[in-house]
């Protein structure tokens, strides 16, 4: 069984503050998929690096304490590709990807952070152009190789993902522009959500993420923004999933799927 977690860290520094690497050293994930990490290279020379045995790659975001990906990973990769060729969203630290090629196989686990569009309509501008470049990259990857996508995708596709869907549907993360996306994303692109297909109905127990406002956590009123997104083959292989609400490391959960690799 192969242990793939994606946790969004809201900052790495602070995450490893609260036990993250000794969760890590109990869970023995095989490969951890990280966002916002929030630093820079400086930052995490000989200190975050590697964590539980783990070697990171990192894509880093040039803005300080913003942004940035990650995955740790046991398996050596065969390449590693940072950025997916975006003009305008790579500089942000958005996309990391490590290929594990054989002559028999071609598999990528990436770890990917979706733009948010809380702040205002300029962000939500540049989340919808980030939606409408990224769809055909994934499509033209899907053609040449299986991949796992692990990350904070910052939508919520459907109603059972979050707790007050009536009051959320002109808010961003559950616009219907942004949840059509993921429609087509599954539905035309052929892509798997495959905590869904493990729990098809799971609702109060499927939650990642939290506000930090009004006892959002305590009272369990949370969104399903982080994802674990396979190709169908890779899909099938998925066995158990777990998110982990034992301890906060930052506002989101891991979510950690295990495969048949």
């Amino acid at each position: 069984m192969f242990k793939l977690t994606s946790l969004n860290l809201n900052g790495i520094r602070s995450a490893s503050s609260k036990g993250l690497e000794a969760w890590m050293e109990r869970a023995s994930p095989d490969c951890i998929c990280v966002q916002e990490i929030k630093a820079q290279a400086p930052d995490l020379a000989d200190k975050f690096e590697q964590l539980s045995g783990l070697k990171g790659h990192f894509h880093l975001a040039e803005k300080k304490g913003y942004s940035g990906v990650g995955v740790y990973t046991r398996l050596e990769p065969s390449e590693v590709v940072v950025g997916y060729g975006s003009g305008e969203f790579d500089v942000e630290g958005r996309y990391v990807e490590l290929r594990f090629d054989t002559p028999a196989k071609k598999h990528s686990i990436i770890s990917a952070y979706f733009p948010s569009g809380s702040s205002g309509e300029e962000r939500q501008a540049a989340k919808f152009r980030f939606l409408a470049e990224f769809y055909p990259y994934l499509m033209a990857l899907k053609g040449q190789r299986d991949f796992i996508l692990c990350g904070d995708i910052n939508i919520a596709h459907q109603e059972i993902d979050l707790k007050n869907f009536k009051g959320n549907k002109k808010n961003s993360g559950f616009l219907p522009e942004e949840r059509a996306w993921m429609g087509k994303l599954l539905n035309e692109g052929g892509m798997v959500d495959v905590y869904r297909q493990l729990h098809p109905t799971a609702t109060d127990d499927s939650y990642t993420w939290w506000s930090n406002r009004g006892q959002a956590y305590a009272k369990n009123v949370g969104w399903r923004l982080d994802y674990h997104l396979a190709t169908p083959a890779l899909a099938a292989g998925a066995r158990s999933a777990e998110i982990y609400k034992d301890q906060r490391f930052s506002d989101h959960a891991p979510v950690t799927i295990g495969y048949d690799w």
